[in-house]
């Protein structure tokens, strides 16, 4: 009986040394493996190299184009010589040159009637200061302007001229009976303004303008 139990027992200790040493190499396998697996993700992560982050450098949007501030800005100006041309000639009672003084273009007529004057200002005054204004509010750097308040004014001083324009060319038409050129020039010039402004506002807003050079930039190759 003892000898059985004393078999029993050195069968029992074999038994857990041989489960333990099991487990030991259980452990170590997976160890061993998870060491593997880490080194294996480093090694991916060094090939591969730093992890980047790409950034886009897109320019930020913009208002009108270069073209659209450019073209308004010389209208203006031409407006600007037209109306102090016909200033000057108002003040010294000068004939414009090569404009007709009978029929229906006649700007001696027009020029020296009652409708010349509103408010008892020369028209020819009036249209002189509203292109003074114009050829600022017109100018690249107004329309790169970064305040609201400036492509509001530009807006709005657009609307008076050609409502100005509109009344002029009835009182030329229906109650002068005669028309200038040269104020029709410059009613042309006014309307083509409120046109390209009012095209401005709807394309692209009250943003500041896109800025403009006369030579543009080279493109990397």
């Amino acid at each position: 009986m003892t000898a059985s139990k004393s078999s029993r027992a050195r069968n029992a200790r074999a038994a857990a040394q041989a489960g333990a040493q099991a487990g030991t190499a259980r452990n170590g396998a997976r160890g061993g493996t998870a060491v593997k697996n880490a080194s294996a993700a480093r090694n991916g992560a060094a090939a591969r190299g730093p992890r980047t982050i790409d950034v886009r450098d897109e320019p930020a949007e913009r208002g009108p184009a270069p073209w659209l501030q450019i073209a308004t800005f010389v209208l203006a100006l031409a407006g600007l010589g037209v109306s102090i041309y016909l200033t000057i000639a108002h003040f010294t009672e000068s004939a414009l040159a090569g404009c007709s003084e009978s029929g229906l273009v006649n700007c001696t007529k027009v020029t020296t009637s009652a409708q010349s004057y509103v408010f008892g200002i020369p028209v020819a005054v009036l249209g002189l200061a509203f292109f003074v204004f114009a050829v600022v509010i017109m100018s690249p750097w107004a329309w790169r302007a970064s305040r609201r308040e400036i492509h509001l004014a530009r807006i709005a001083s657009l609307v008076v001229g050609i409502g100005f324009v509109l009344y002029l060319v009835y009182a030329e038409l229906f109650t002068i009976g005669s028309i200038c050129l040269y104020c029709t020039s410059v009613h042309v010039i006014t309307f083509v303004l409120f046109v390209l402004t009012a095209f401005a506002a709807a394309a692209w807003g009250l943003k500041p303008g896109a800025p403009w050079k006369l030579v543009p930039d080279r493109q990397p190759e």
